[in-house]
Parts: C-alpha cells; structure tokens; sequence
C-alpha cells in the first residue's frame, strides 16, 4: 500500500509530539513534517538532528522538563495547535508485580500517564483560550491486553491513560 502525504495539510499548525525522537514518535514527527507542519518535540539525551524539529533536552517525567518543553514551544512557535503524546515504554523487569518496587510503579507512571498530564495542565488552556486546538494520546493495546509477567506496571500505566483520556 502506498500512503501519500498531503503537502499542505499541516501548513499553519505548531506541532508538539512528546516521544517524538524514535519509534512510533519519530513516524509521528516524520507524518507532521510531511505535512508542513512546524514540530518541537523533546528528549532527555541528544538525538540524531531531525531537519525541520526544534529540539529540546528535557526529562518529560519530571514537571521541570514538562516546564522546559511548553516555555520553548511557546516562545519558539508562539504556542501549540496539536498537542500529539507518543511518550512512552517501559523499563519493568519481568516476574510479575511481585517483582516491582514502588521505584518501578513511580517511573511507569512518570513516564507513561503523568508526562502527558502535565504537559495537557500546561498547554491546554491555551488551546481554550484560543478556541482551537487538537490532542491526541497514544495509549497501548496492553492497556486491555496485558503481559501480567512482562509488562504489568505499563499496562496499568496506559490504561489509567486511557481512562483519562475521556475526561
């Protein structure tokens, strides 16, 4: 199958994607772009340059790096029209929940749920003020399907996503 993008579907639109620098994030990111879109997108390292993103280092699962990110965004684009969070994984080791600490449960959730939530508490209003704006959450199938052995502090993660998305 052969997707095209529209040039000029974007055009206009200030993108924010969080995760943006690989995997599902960075097709996020290429998709925005393909589109004419202006894109910011963060990371706690440095990575590979992206022609056409402004980059930010910042660490998405602390509120300072929610701070950091939404102060470029809006002093580099002047605000944010699609807020796409992509942010997310996983770093559990397998065994179940007996072998999760509350260290685990807390970077899961940081990464996976409150990430997200602070960065829509930061740019949202905005978008309201505005009268416009679009925001997507990219959960997991995990979230109804869980790995108990393998994934079970991510699955919760994204399915207390899920649930907070339809608020």
């Amino acid at each position: 199958m052969n997707i095209t993008a529209d040039p000029t579907e974007f055009v206009g639109k200030r993108v924010l994607v969080s995760g943006g620098t690989k995997g599902t994030g960075r097709a996020t990111v290429d998709r925005f772009l393909a589109g004419g879109a202006r894109v910011i997108t963060a990371a706690r390292g440095t990575p590979e340059p992206i022609d056409g993103v402004e980059f930010v280092q910042a660490d998405l699962t602390t509120a300072e790096g929610g701070e950091i990110l939404t102060k470029a965004a809006l002093d580099r684009m002047g605000g944010v029209d699609i807020l796409a969070h992509v942010i997310g994984g996983s770093s559990t080791p397998g065994g179940g929940f007996v072998a999760l600490t509350d260290d685990h449960w807390l970077a899961e959730l940081n990464l996976n749920l409150l990430a997200t939530v602070r960065l829509d508490r930061l740019l949202i209003p905005q978008m309201i003020e505005r009268g416009s704006g679009t925001v997507v959450h990219v959960t997991s199938i995990q979230s109804v399907l869980p790995l108990p052995e393998a994934t079970t502090a991510y699955a919760a993660a994204k399915a207390a996503l899920k649930t907070y998305s339809k608020s």
